[in-house]
């Protein structure tokens, strides 16, 4: 552990270890080289990396920045950054051309990079130069025999390709085992590189196509999952595919009946754009005159294919839903960062009509599109998506004006059919981009055609209208209209209409009209027991499997407004069959019942947020007249934790873990958040902590931390943090999940986040810190390391506390250690100072800290010393104490101080420290 002879010991930023503070003494490039020397030759590429990086940093002559350059490529040969060792060792070479060193570090790298004519050509330069050198001949020789092998293998594959292709393409072979293999080889081989780059130079484009035209499902699915492999992180391949195969193929494919053929060619479509948009990820790097692609004509060209698609009477109702789902994930931006919009404008300037046609469409009517039950919140969610890209007014309101026109080029002129389509698409966009619906909703004529075609006679008229009303009910404006012109509509169809999918229907808009009030106690709209009646009709319809499960959604989504009701959430709690039929609808297929799942579940486990209204705010009110709302007696905690545990034995973990596994767009961002609320909500006591992870809650909570709401992700990492801090952290996410983890707790610490939520990060991150060094390396990497030092300044106890017992943990690894030796810090001062302080657990968590760092880096001993002049006094009031466990800690500072420096063990016999050390090495019951 000690340095070589006349190497100065320096920090990471060449500070120089025993300098005391404010002395500062100026280090040179040559310090700098020769102190990376002794790391390399000690084994710490990572720090001898650093020390190089510093000195190039200082070093002007070419001649010197060439030898950092060729030691930095061992140091990157040593780390297995192939790429960034070859782009040194190039640097070097540029200098020198006859620098060996450098030649053969560029040629080992070359030769990690698959590039093995390139790495042979620097072999031989070094041979010429060196003619007699032994590992340059050594190193030539296997590398000619590994090529060769690489040429035989390759040689190999060539055949077995053209085998697998013959298997498949003879349409007189008769052994479906035999060809199922083929098939199966085929896809394998091209999820490797090399594989994919021997299809593809093989001819296999043109046989891939040959096997989707047999329209046999099994060989489509074959050709398709194999040109995923060719097709995914290369964009050059991907545009030469896209070329030879042509968009219309690829969407007339998507469009098939065969709902697995389908869903393949969508993978495969999603594949491609992404290669297209991120391009050259496995293109070889460092081709001299590599062709730059542009790809946004490919990409239009795909889209263009896929709006149509959208209109094309042949193509089936799943590929259509396809169709619309990959737009929903390749058209908008990924985040508001992007400052392109592009995209969306031009898929709303050429396809927003065409999407709107999937909207308006009226099921069973003549010569309708065939759809899907998830069709329209698809359509939903993708006109969402695409009015929230938008960037200023103008663009919003070419918008509006485009859904304007379509909705009167059907209201007007069209009769009965036309206006179903116009209040169709009414009802569509009021569930995507409402402000877009709300417009459309104030057109001349909307409303009124809405409320006479409720009192229809025929079913599938009734429904459209109905329908229409209820999503119009959402906004508080139009509620008041409806509550006035409405109500006994609605009321007349619920109790009259023979048919039960028109009257759930009614109930839902009667509950939406009913809900109001929200939570607030005193804001109830119908007469006492009204609501109650409809919950109990909800929950009959939703546990009556003679219903069809279309018409059953409905029943949640009335039970998502009624819920409201305290009374409402305490009997459906009670009721264990309506809770696991919901829990069953949400596993199933139709996932446009998501959002009603997650918002009746909120609202049973009041994890909405509310704040407790000001005092004083309150008696102004009451002065004032105002309103003032009222928390229902049965919304208080112990009724809440109660609901919880019913929904728990219920079985609610499992249905939110499969709600969170879709892939479906009705899984929204605002839906995500609401179930991040409802988890955080479960996990609240810690003794649910375990079944809801033993029922895969910390599973799904990790893909909620990640994407969504900014709130949502919040909840979800809080969550999480909570399952860290009671469980241990192996069991409850096994494998390499733990290591999911840690981005969601570190983004806890932001300064925006809460104090609690601070608090519950710093907690779980000490749990996972004492875990091990890969998960301390990770949380480096995710720069966690500054805001736990800044928390350590906190006035909050606890949160000091906390972020002092993270600190403890952290100090295992070599990289936090050098920081405390670092010039100017204050680190090790903080540390010595709190090992001082009243507060018994922060001077256990400090103390142990510095136990930790002067046993682990024993340099951090010379500078105590140098950094407090209280530090004697400390140290021995650690000793003195009564608690067996910090004097524990101060014996160990004290005796690794002794082993470290003379001059240091002179300091501490020249205090009482003898005495004090004799006292306790006699103390009996303190082994």
């Amino acid at each position: 552990g000690l340095p070589a002879p006349g190497v100065p010991v320096l920090g990471p930023c060449g500070a120089q270890g025993c300098v005391p503070a404010g002395a500062p003494r100026q280090v040179t490039a040559e310090q700098l080289r020769a102190r990376g020397n002794a790391l390399f030759q000690a084994g710490d590429h990572a720090a001898a990396l650093a020390a190089y990086t510093e000195a190039l940093s200082l070093s002007e002559a070419p001649s010197e920045r060439a030898v950092l350059h060729r030691n930095r490529a061992a140091c990157y040969l040593k780390l297995e950054d192939y790429t960034k060792a070859e782009a040194d060792a190039t640097k070097a070479i540029a200098v020198d051309g006859r620098d060996v060193k450098a030649l053969f570090r560029r040629s080992q790298a070359l030769q990690q990079l698959g590039r093995m004519d390139q790495a042979v050509s620097d072999l031989q330069r070094c041979l010429s130069l060196e003619p007699r050198n032994k590992a340059f001949q050594e190193a030539l020789r296997a590398l000619g025999s590994s090529m060769h092998e690489k040429m035989k293998a390759l040689s190999c594959t060539d055949s077995k390709v053209e085998q697998m292709f013959q298997i498949l393409l003879d349409l007189e072979e008769k052994d479906a085992d035999k060809k199922q293999k083929a098939a199966q080889n085929l896809i394998v081989l091209a999820r490797e590189e090399a594989g994919a780059e021997k299809i593809f130079q093989s001819d296999g484009v043109r046989l891939l196509m040959q096997l989707l035209d047999t329209a046999k499902a099994d060989l489509m699915l074959a050709a398709l999952r194999t040109l995923v492999g060719l097709c995914s992180g290369h964009r050059s391949r991907t545009t030469a595919i896209l070329a030879e195969l042509g968009a219309p193929r690829l969407a007339a494919v998507l469009g098939v009946e065969h709902e697995q053929v389908s869903l393949a060619a969508c993978n495969l479509l999603h594949v491609m754009f992404d290669s297209l948009k991120e391009g050259l990820q496995k293109d070889f790097r460092g081709k001299e005159d590599a062709v730059v692609l542009d790809s946004s004509k490919d990409l239009k060209l795909l889209i263009n294919h896929l709006l149509e698609l959208l209109v094309l009477e042949g193509a089936s109702a799943h590929g259509r839903d396809n169709a619309l789902n990959l737009l929903i994930k390749v058209v908008p931006r990924k985040s508001p960062k992007e400052t392109n919009n592009s995209l969306s404008l031009w898929v709303i300037d050429q396809g927003l009509k065409k999407i709107l046609e999937v909207g308006s469409t009226v099921c069973g009517s003549s010569g309708s599109l065939p759809v899907t039950e998830n069709s329209r919140m698809s359509t939903s969610v993708l006109l969402s998506k695409l009015y929230e890209d938008l960037k200023c007014d103008a663009e919003r309101e070419n918008f509006h004006r485009l859904c304007e026109d379509y909705v009167r080029s059907w209201f007007e002129g069209h009769e009965l059919p036309g206006k179903l389509r116009a209040i169709q698409t009414v009802s569509c966009l009021l569930q995507g981009p409402s402000d877009a619906g709300n417009r459309v909703l104030e057109l001349e004529g909307i409303m009124d055609s809405v409320l006479s075609l409720c009192a229809s006679v025929c079913e599938a008229h009734q429904l459209v209208a109905v329908e229409a009303l209820i999503h119009a009910a959402d906004k508080a404006k139009r509620a008041s209209f409806i509550t006035a012109n409405g109500v006994n509509l609605l009321k007349e169809i619920y109790k009259h209409s023979e048919r039960d999918s028109i009257r759930i229907r009614a109930l839902v808009g009667l509950c939406k009209l009913g809900s109001a009030g929200g939570t607030d106690f005193s804001m109830k709209q119908f007469a006492e027991g009204s609501t109650m009646k409809l919950a109990k009709q909800c929950r009959k319809w939703l546990c009556n499997e003679a219903i069809d499960a279309g018409t059953r959604r409905w029943a949640v989504e009335g039970l998502a407004y009624l819920t409201f009701d305290a009374d409402v959430k305490e009997e459906f709690v009670e009721d264990k069959a309506a809770m696991q039929a919901m829990f069953q609808l949400a596993k199933s297929e139709d996932r446009s019942v998501l959002y009603a799942v997650a918002s009746t579940l909120v609202n049973c486990t009041n994890s909405y947020d509310h704040e407790e209204p000001d005092p004083q705010m309150l008696e102004l009110a009451k002065y004032a007249k105002q309103h003032i709302p009222e928390q229902h007696p049965k919304d208080k905690p112990e009724f809440v934790k109660r609901r919880v545990r019913k929904l728990l034995t219920a079985g609610v973990v499992s249905a939110l873990a499969c709600m969170v596994k879709s892939e479906n767009p009705a899984l929204t961002s605002s839906c995500r958040e609401l179930i991040s609320r409802v988890f955080l909500a479960l996990v609240e006591e810690a003794e649910d902590r375990g079944g809801v992870v033993a029922q895969g809650g910390g599973k799904a909570l990790i893909p909620l931390s990640l994407e969504g709401t900014e709130v949502g992700q919040t909840k979800a990492a809080q969550a999480l943090a909570k399952i860290t801090i009671t469980s241990n952290p192996e069991m409850a996410f096994p494998g390499e999940r733990i290591y999911e983890v840690v981005r969601p707790l570190v983004s806890l610490l932001h300064l925006q986040r809460t104090g609690l939520e601070n608090f519950e990060g710093l907690m779980a991150l000490t749990n996972l810190a004492g875990i091990s060094e890969r998960l301390r390396q990770k949380i480096l990497k995710e720069r966690a390391v500054p805001m736990i030092e800044g928390y350590m300044f906190e006035e909050h106890e606890l949160i000091r506390l906390a972020a002092t017992e993270c600190m403890c943990n952290m100090a295992m690894s070599k990289e936090v250690q050098e920081m405390f030796l670092a010039e100017g810090s204050d680190r090790l001062k903080l540390m010595v100072l709190y090992s001082g302080e009243e507060d018994e657990k922060l001077r256990r968590a400090a103390s142990g800290t510095l136990a930790m760092l002067t046993t682990l880096h024993p340099p951090i001993c010379k500078r105590i010393p140098q950094v407090t002049v209280h530090w004697l006094e400390i140290l021995q009031a650690l000793l003195l104490s009564p608690s067996a466990e910090l004097q524990h800690r101060g014996a160990v500072v004290v005796m690794n101080m002794m082993a470290a420096a003379r001059e240091v063990a002179e300091q501490l016999i020249a205090s009482e420290m003898l005495e004090i050390l004799s006292v306790l090495a006699k103390d009996k019951d303190k082994p």
